[in-house]
């Protein structure tokens, strides 16, 4: 197969491009530059995209024998990723814009792309497994599956996917049980990228500080903040800076009678108001989530008419709690939790459904409550 490689100058993609030029596809490697601006973009390990990581994807190609492109997506990801995570947070939702560059740069715009240039299929440095299950009637599946490496297992950033570029998407990493391993399988390769640091936070965020990324893109934006009693305990400078389940940052000004720490429970920045109360108030068991879809088809069905069991995370790395999950329109669901209840769950999140390892179903959080 023609396959493109995705190297983001991390010993992740470096190693997996290896991978699939040693399982013998015809592989060309290819960095993803997403910021006009992108020596601002590394503080040691934060961030990516840098002029940095370009070098050392290309290092990485010329080592492993493929050839080496730059790709300018930069326009793509200010408007699908950048964008979406300033006007979720403007309204009051909470985004994770992992899940939506997965979804629009890199198995849309990237794979578009690739297959308009010929290509089979694009190889990710991923930690996920695709499983191929042979069908009763003959035809073939492929199942997205957490990776035997539980700390690094990205299959809940990638369920956003769905089925029908999975089919087009490889993880050579999937089998990998540790991130020493890749970097062993990296060293044993010559590629000087074995000891890179990983990345982390949010990749056009290199500093860490959200809410300062936040105030300068959408302005200071005053307002109070109150208890459920409507009692004004503080004011803010922007709702969007904070988040359901938010503790800490809260700028309040008298402590609570009882002496018990606050929680936001609720962001409504059209009124500019931060809403906080006790914890308790945040449990809930019941989520409703839009714009979601169905890895297996014959589930789907079923879900409209009777509830499927699974575990559901709503976070990356979170612990998946049982549910019952039933189709409730053209793309919604609800789950509901089965023995237990989550806390701090915001609008905005990602709700996928697991059947053991396997991926079955995504969507996105529009709201959570606690019924009886």
């Amino acid at each position: 197969m023609r396959v493109l490689a995705a190297m983001s100058g991390g010993v992740d993609s470096a190693v997996a491009a290896a991978l699939a030029v040693e399982a013998g596809h015809d592989v060309v490697g290819v960095h993803m530059a997403l910021s006009k601006n992108r020596n601002q973009f590394r503080t040691g390990s934060r961030g990516c995209c840098s002029i940095e990581d370009a070098s050392d994807a290309r290092r990485a190609a010329d080592i492993i024998g493929i050839p080496y492109y730059v790709w300018d997506l930069s326009d793509q990801f200010e408007e699908t990723v950048v964008k979406d995570f300033l006007s979720e947070y403007a309204a009051g939702r909470t985004p994770n814009p992992c899940v939506r560059c997965n979804e629009h740069i890199k198995f849309e715009a990237l794979l578009d792309k690739a297959a308009a240039l010929g290509f089979d299929a694009v190889a990710t440095g991923h930690y996920a497994r695709v499983e191929t299950v042979q069908r009763g009637d003959g035809s073939v599946e492929r199942q997205l599956h957490r990776s035997p490496n539980e700390a690094k297992d990205q299959s809940y950033v990638l369920a956003v996917m769905g089925p029908a570029r999975l089919a087009k998407a490889m993880f050579p990493l999937g089998g990998f049980a540790t991130k020493d391993e890749v970097r062993a399988e990296a060293a044993r390769r010559g590629l000087s990228v074995s000891n890179k640091p990983d990345s982390y936070d949010i990749c056009f965020v290199a500093d860490g500080d959200t809410q300062g990324f936040l105030r300068d893109r959408l302005g200071e934006q005053p307002g109070e903040i109150l208890d459920t009693d409507g009692n004004v305990l503080g004011e803010h400078r922007g709702a969007y800076s904070y988040t359901v389940g938010q503790r800490k940052g809260l700028a309040i000004d008298r402590p609570a009678a009882d002496g018990r720490p606050r929680y936001v429970l609720g962001v409504e920045p059209s009124r500019g108001r931060v809403i906080v109360g006790p914890a308790e108030l945040l449990t809930v068991n019941t989520i409703d989530c839009d714009e979601s879809f169905w890895f297996a088809g014959d589930l789907a069905d079923r879900a409209v008419t009777e509830p499927v069991g699974g575990l559901v995370q709503i976070r990356a790395h979170a612990e998946p709690v049982p549910a019952e999950v039933r189709v409730t329109g053209e793309g919604r669901l609800t789950a509901r939790l089965t023995g237990q209840t989550l806390r701090g769950v915001a609008a905005g999140q990602s709700l996928v459904l697991y059947d053991g390892t396997r991926v079955l179903a995504q969507g996105t959080v529009a709201a959570a409550r606690r019924e009886p």
